[in-house]
This record gives C-alpha cells, sequence and structure tokens, in this order.
C-alpha cells in the first residue's frame, strides 16, 4: 500500500512538473528519481546489494562508464545522489525509461505492463548512443533484468 502512495505522489508530481529547463536540456524533476530509486533501491543511494547493480538508481558499472559516470566516481553506491541522478539523465537520453523497466512500468513512466525477469523484452538491448547491453539496473529491486 506505501508503494502505490508513493507512486500516486511521484505520478501527481511527475504530472505537474516532470520537466525543468536548464539551456536547452531538459532535466527530469527531482522527485521521479526519488521514486524510480525509491523503488530500484528501496531509496538507497549508496546501495551495494552485491547483485550486480549499484547506487539509487542500481545502475550497471559498464553502463555506467559509457554514461560518463567515472569523472564523479568509480561505481555508482561511491556517488552522491546528485551525480546518479545527473548520469541517470544520461542514461535516460541513450536507453529511455526502458533502462529500468519494471520500475519505470510500476511508477506509470512507460506502459504496458512488466515483463518478467529474463523474459523477452527484459533485457536492455543495444541502444543508438552506444551503451552496452545489459542496460542500466535491475528494473526490479534485485532482479538483473535489463
Amino acid at each position: 500500500m506505501l508503494r502505490l502512495g508513493v507512486a500516486v505522489v511521484l505520478l501527481a508530481g511527475a504530472a505537474a512538473i516532470p520537466w525543468e529547463r536548464a539551456g536547452a536540456a531538459a532535466r527530469v524533476a527531482d522527485v521521479v528519481w526519488d521514486g524510480l530509486a525509491e523503488c530500484e533501491s528501496g531509496g538507497d543511494w549508496q546501495a551495494d546489494t552485491g547483485n550486480g547493480y549499484y547506487g539509487g538508481l542500481q545502475i550497471w558499472p559498464p553502463t555506467w562508464e559509457v554514461a560518463g559516470g567515472l569523472r564523479f566516481a568509480d561505481r555508482p553506491d561511491h556517488a552522491s545522489r546528485r551525480e546518479q541522478t545527473t548520469v541517470g539523465e544520461e542514461i535516460l537520453r541513450r536507453q529511455g525509461w526502458e533502462a529500468w523497466p519494471d520500475c519505470a512500468r510500476e511508477l506509470g513512466l512507460i506502459g504496458g505492463s512488466p515483463t518478467p525477469s529474463g523474459g523477452p523484452g527484459a533485457g536492455g538491448g543495444p541502444t543508438s548512443g552506444g551503451s552496452p547491453t545489459p542496460g542500466s539496473g535491475p528494473g526490479s529491486r534485485g532482479r538483473p533484468g535489463s
């Protein structure tokens, strides 16, 4: 029930102010990143659960590197929340919300029903942005799926 409440608040906030203008680039509102992190890692921006994904957004280290994360830290869980969301913006630009498939669906950021981990569409296939596969995070609280 709490998760549903967070999703409703998140979506209400996202609908009202999903993007902040920063020069020519759009930025996702903090409330959206916080909701995604709550779903991905329980809101723990220093998460290291042993599943191969790190930080609040559960980013895979090769994706962290390709998206420019090494300018901040060697791994996402060693970076600040702001640094993780900055890299998250680049991952979003390259892969879309599908980089976090289950949580993005749960939060209403992408349509459709969640794909079971490991099933067709669960992976974060190659993108035109050059990000490696799998995608940035497990998309489902500890179950690598992308």
